[in-house]
């Protein structure tokens, strides 16, 4: 990022070609909605590209940006809800936009079609069980899990003390173990 706030553009290219995909994945998840996840993602660096002569490496860059993004995923559905929109179903509309390791490893695994098909209905359960968070747990849950981010680093995107994400962590993990046992348990 210093290299892009210097004027190096081939740095800032770099920026989005190493962070895009995680970022759709991460709005995808939030709002279920892969058109959607990848305008707001294109958003998020459109603001980093306009805010790159301020930037200050007060924190790591992936903080600052995951940020960005939060407070992005916030505005859309605080908006959507003053908006008309038709609800598209999650599964019609794409990937949810794996990490690129991930979808390495997914493809040379060689998976059998009836485990994908198992993989794909318990990927069902997990997501309907993230949707029944909230905003806070579902975003903190992404960042912890999906992008393995610390308790710190949480904390410093989403503006919270380290016991904070912990006391959410938690109880997101409450809220879905409970959604996730009705699942099992008939």
């Amino acid at each position: 990022m210093l290299r892009a706030k210097a004027g190096d553009e081939g740095a800032f290219t770099e920026l989005v070609a190493a962070y895009q995909d995680r970022i759709v994945g991460i709005f995808c998840h939030l709002l279920g909605n892969q058109e959607a996840a990848e305008d707001l993602a294109q958003e998020v660096f459109l603001r980093i590209y306009r805010s790159r002569d301020k930037y200050e490496p007060k924190a790591k860059f992936s903080t600052w940006l995951f940020r960005i993004a939060n407070n992005l995923a916030s505005n859309s559905r605080r908006n959507k809800g003053r908006r008309r929109e038709v609800a598209l179903n999650p599964n019609d509309s794409g990937p949810l936009g794996m990490r690129p390791e991930e979808q390495l490893l997914m493809e040379k695994s060689g998976m059998m079609p009836s485990r994908q098909v198992g993989l794909k209905e318990t990927q069902a359960v997990v997501r309907q069980a993230l949707e029944t968070l909230n905003e806070r747990q579902q975003m903190a849950v992404l960042l912890h899990k999906f992008e393995g981010m610390s308790y710190a680093d949480i904390g410093a995107t989403m503006k919270l003390s380290e016991a904070a994400v912990k006391s959410l962590l938690s109880r997101a993990r409450e809220n879905l173990r409970v959604q996730l046992e009705k699942h099992i348990h008939g």
